[in-house]
């Protein structure tokens, strides 16, 4: 319906559920917490200062934005969203989660799959007037976020 994917993109979103690792996309198969035939969630590669470990959540098949998301997998995003965030309460033991999603380009939207953010908030992290690195944070720093998401999530 409100589109603004090229005719010709390559979802990098779509390229990472593939399970393939090149240069189209960031993440990678350590990244992942959870998958299901609906849902998946991973370590974002993109972190904000005070807010490190961050996890997308996301439907395997590919929707561009909100308005195309069919009821039924919104809430399975938003049931994982849930899990996820509980997971990250324990493992940060943080003061707080916050969730966000961009639609279009006026909203923020800059990957054309559907994502929402989960993330791990503390008292003075100033999440909203911070943008997110502009560096990929490796995968060597976001592999221990992923190892305990992964040991909680397994034990819900």
């Amino acid at each position: 319906m409100f589109n603004h994917a090229p005719a010709d993109y390559v979802c990098p979103f779509c390229i990472a559920l593939a399970g393939i690792e090149d240069d189209r996309t960031l993440t990678r198969p350590s990244d992942f917490v959870y998958r299901d035939d609906a849902v998946a969630a991973w370590i974002s590669c993109h972190w904000w200062a005070n807010n490190p470990g961050h996890v997308l959540v996301v439907p395997v098949r590919h929707i561009e934005n909100i308005y195309d998301m069919p009821r039924e997998l919104g809430a399975a995003v938003f049931d994982l969203s849930q899990r996820i965030a509980v997971a990250i309460k324990r493992a940060c033991n943080c003061d707080g989660v916050s969730t966000r999603q961009h639609n279009e380009p006026a909203g923020y939207q800059d990957v054309w799959h559907f994502h929402q953010h989960v993330f791990p908030r503390w008292k003075g992290d100033q999440l909203y007037k911070n943008e997110p690195s502009k560096v990929v944070i490796p995968p060597e720093h976001r592999a221990p976020y992923a190892e305990k998401l992964r040991s909680i999530l397994s034990s819900q």
